[in-house]
């Protein structure tokens, strides 16, 4: 082949792209990476991720748990591939099951999951799992993977001229990147396993968390047959997995033996008196824990909703409308309530309500299961713009006109009227006859049954198989005298 000047600069290029690409050996697989991101910028992004989500997630206040799991966390850590980086975990304050990593080390596990686990070893498989899509570092080699999809699709329409090829090189690249992915999933397995082994925990407890995880599928099933709903697919920590998974198996087995053997720590007993007390369902409490307001954060309590208004703006609530304006009163937020008419959309009614046909940037939109929909009128003879919009809630509708008389250069008042706008949301008080259930740890005796416990307690319609799926005897079978058992108080 002849090498022409222009075939040349596209090798040069081509080179020079992939010299760009850092690549480096996977501290967990030994393995060459081609990644996008350094380790102290995996650890920044990770940091923020986890600064952002601590603000907008609960957070369980329980310390005596809170360190048990962090001591379990660094325990396997410590027998991990990435010994120099600090690991932070947290315990989600949600009833539902799931654990989940973020880059850099910061790994989670909701309140959820531990209600239904039964040992301290299959708590140590579970943060295991995690840690080991932290060793591997699959957040980073996903986002490289997208990155270096778009970049491959533009190097490969140069290089054809064929943009049908950077399609199809685009496509495929965002869906090898779509979630973990099978693959990744059974490496966090097998590092896993291992890290579960090096730190005296039986590698077989991973298969065993599959098997609790495995039945609250199988009651998720059931329970939508009988009401007569969809069923929704579980996408926690090892949802990837069917319950007899044999290549699962296989890859824990290069770990250790799958027998559970003598000088392999289990822990029942102490993960029984750590988690004994723990809040079961919904935290009732925690809900009712008044959440910091903003301070231009503006709540009807009767009507049940709230918006955001400009900072140092004042609110004003009148017979006819709730006036929000600065004290130089150089514009003006008013929102207005009214019946929302059956058949009538947002739009339809913000015109109704306006008196004006012709809207420009007129937008349906949806927020906080809120529908609405906002526009800009004109502004005619030397008037400014104004934005509006309408939003329904229930039955009624609430309309918001803006109004700007001197504006100030400096300030973007489309800006801050839509942000207004979109801060709009319901404001529910909540039900303070409500306690929350804990769960307590008894001894069964030789007339133990899970649906006479369900009734003695009174936990609801599905109060026997809930008591099944947190002592893993779902769905059927009896505890045996003397064995310990969960209840829900």
């Amino acid at each position: 082949m002849k090498l022409t000047p222009m075939l040349i600069i596209k090798f040069i290029l081509i080179s020079l792209f992939f010299l760009n690409l850092g690549c480096s050996i996977n501290p967990a697989t030994g393995t060459p990476d081609i990644v996008l991101m350094s380790e102290s910028s995996e650890i920044a992004m990770g940091k923020e991720m986890h600064e952002k989500l601590i603000k907008s997630m609960p957070i369980y206040q329980d310390k005596k748990l809170t360190e048990y799991v962090n001591s379990i966390g660094q325990k396997i850590v410590k027998n991990s591939h990435r010994t120099d980086i600090e690991y932070h975990f947290t315990i989600i304050d949600a009833p539902d099951i799931n654990a989940f990593a973020l880059p850099g080390g910061y790994i989670y596990i909701n309140r959820g999951l531990l209600s239904y686990l039964h040992s301290e070893a299959q708590l140590a498989a579970v943060l295991a799992h995690e840690v080991g899509h932290v060793t591997a570092r699959h957040v980073v080699r996903q986002d490289s993977a997208r990155k270096g999809a778009s970049v491959l699709s533009v190097l490969s329409i140069f290089t054809t001229g064929s943009a049908a090829i950077g399609d199809v090189t685009n496509l495929l690249g965002t869906a090898a990147v779509k979630g973990y992915g099978r693959e990744m999933e059974l490496e966090a397995d097998g590092l896993g396993a291992d890290y579960l082994l090096s730190s005296g925990y039986d590698p077989h407890a991973m298969v065993e968390t599959i098997g609790v995880l495995k039945d609250q599928e199988k009651f998720a099933r059931y329970r939508a047959k009988e009401e007569g709903k969809k069923t929704k697919s579980y996408h926690g920590v090892f949802a990837t997995h069917p319950r007899n998974d044999i290549r699962l198996k296989e890859v824990i087995s290069k770990a250790g033996s799958l027998q559970s053997s003598d000088n392999k720590n289990i822990n029942e007993q102490v993960y029984r008196e750590k988690t004994e007390g723990m809040i079961y369902g919904v935290n009732y409490s925690a809900l009712l824990k008044k959440q910091p307001v903003e301070k231009n954060r503006y709540i009807h309590e009767k009507l049940g909703f709230s918006l955001l208004f400009p900072m140092d703006w004042k609110v004003k609530n009148t017979r006819k409308s709730i006036i929000i304006e600065p004290e130089n009163k150089s514009a003006k937020i008013q929102l207005r309530v009214s019946k929302r008419l059956k058949g009538i959309s947002p739009g339809k009614h913000l015109r109704n309500q306006t008196k004006v046909i012709i809207l420009k940037r007129s937008e349906d939109f949806k927020q906080n299961g809120l529908v609405g929909h906002t526009g800009i009128i004109e502004g005619i003879n030397g008037d400014n713009d104004q934005r509006v919009a309408t939003i329904f809630q229930g039955g009624r509708a609430y309309t918001i006109i803006s109004q700007v008389n001197n504006p100030d250069p400096k300030v973007d008042y489309d800006s801050l009227f839509l942000k207004s706008i979109h801060s709009f949301k319901p404001h529910r008080v909540q039900n303070t006859n409500k306690k929350s259930k804990v769960i307590h740890y008894v001894k069964a005796n030789d007339q133990t049954k899970f649906s006479l416990l369900a009734k003695q307690l009174k936990i609801g319609l599905y109060g026997e198989q809930q008591l099944r799926l947190i002592n893993g005897q779902y769905p059927r079978g009896e505890p045996l005298p003397g064995q310990w058992i969960k209840i829900i108080k």
